[in-house]
C-alpha cells in the first residue's frame, strides 16, 4: 500500500496516523507489515461486489501518461464528478490548475475503475480515503493500466483544508512526489491540515454534499480503519 507520511504535530493523530495509508493495490491490510504493503484486509472480511465493467483497451504507463492526459483533458472539459454511496452523494469539483489529475481522474471515472472501488480506510476528524477495493477487477484495471503515475502538480492555492480533494503517493523511492491517481483523499477535519501541502497534490474540492464524509466518518471501523460495512463507490462525470 501507498504510504502517506504525517509530520508529528502536538495536535494531530501522532503515531496512530504516523503513515496514513492513502494507498494502491487491492484494499487489504495487514497489521503484521509496516512497510510498503501495511494494513492488509483480514480474509474473513467480505469481498465487496461490484457490477461488471468493460475494460479499457488504453495502454497507459507513467512514460506515457502526461502525453497520454494532456491530450484526453484537451478533448474533456468536465470540472465536475457526482460521487455516490449507500450513505448519500457528493459533487466534486476539479481544479483547471492541476490539469493532469482532473483528466484522469475524468478517465478512471469514464472508463468506469472508481466503480469497482470503496472507501477503505476512515480516520475520523481527518480524513476519509478511497479508490481501491478487494474486487478482483480493481486489480485487473490497475495492471492495465501499468499503476500509472503523475507527477505532482502543487499549487500555492491549493490546500489541505476541510473537503479537499487530493491524491495518494508512495513515500518510498519517489523523491519526486509523484501521484498514484487511482487513490484519493478528502479532508474532513475542520482545520487546516497545511503539513499536508506541498507533500501530496490537491487537485479539487468537495462543493456538494459535504455532509456525506461526516456520515462515512460515523461509521463503525474495525481495528484497521477499515469500514466494517463496506462503502462501495459509484462516481458520473457531470457535464
Amino acid at each position: 500500500m501507498l504510504l502517506l507520511k504525517l509530520f508529528l504535530k502536538a495536535n494531530t493523530h501522532m503515531a496512530r496516523l504516523s503513515c496514513l495509508c492513502l494507498l494502491m493495490t487491492a484494499c487489504t491490510k495487514t497489521p503484521k507489515n509496516k512497510g510498503k504493503n501495511s494494513f492488509k484486509k483480514p480474509a474473513t472480511k467480505a469481498i465487496v461486489k461490484h457490477p461488471t465493467k468493460p475494460l479499457t483497451k488504453d495502454n497507459i504507463r507513467t512514460t506515457t501518461a502526461v502525453e497520454f492526459m494532456t491530450a484526453f483533458g484537451q478533448k474533456h472539459k468536465e470540472t465536475y464528478v457526482q460521487l455516490h454511496t449507500r450513505l448519500g452523494t457528493m459533487t466534486l469539483q476539479l481544479y483547471k490548475d492541476t490539469p493532469l489529475h482532473r483528466a484522469s481522474f475524468l478517465y478512471l471515472t469514464q472508463i468506469g475503475y472508481f466503480d469497482t472501488t470503496c472507501f477503505y480506510r476512515v480516520v475520523p476528524g481527518f480524513i476519509v480515503q478511497g479508490g481501491n477495493s478487494d474486487s478482483e477487477q480493481t486489480t485487473v484495471f490497475r495492471n492495465r493500466l501499468n499503476n500509472y503515475l503523475l507527477p505532482s502538480e502543487f499549487r500555492k492555492n491549493r490546500k489541505h483544508k476541510r473537503g479537499a480533494l487530493a491524491a495518494a503517493r508512495d513515500w518510498e523511492h519517489n523523491p519526486e512526489k509523484k501521484s498514484t491517481p487511482f487513490e484519493f483523499y478528502v479532508i474532513q477535519s475542520h482545520k487546516s491540515q497545511s503539513h499536508l501541502d506541498y507533500e501530496h497534490t490537491v487537485f479539487g474540492e468537495v462543493v456538494e454534499g459535504i455532509e456525506l464524509i461526516d456520515k462515512i466518518t460515523a461509521e463503525a471501523i474495525d481495528v484497521y480503519e477499515w469500514p466494517k460495512k463496506d462503502i462501495p463507490i459509484k462516481m458520473t462525470v457531470l457535464k
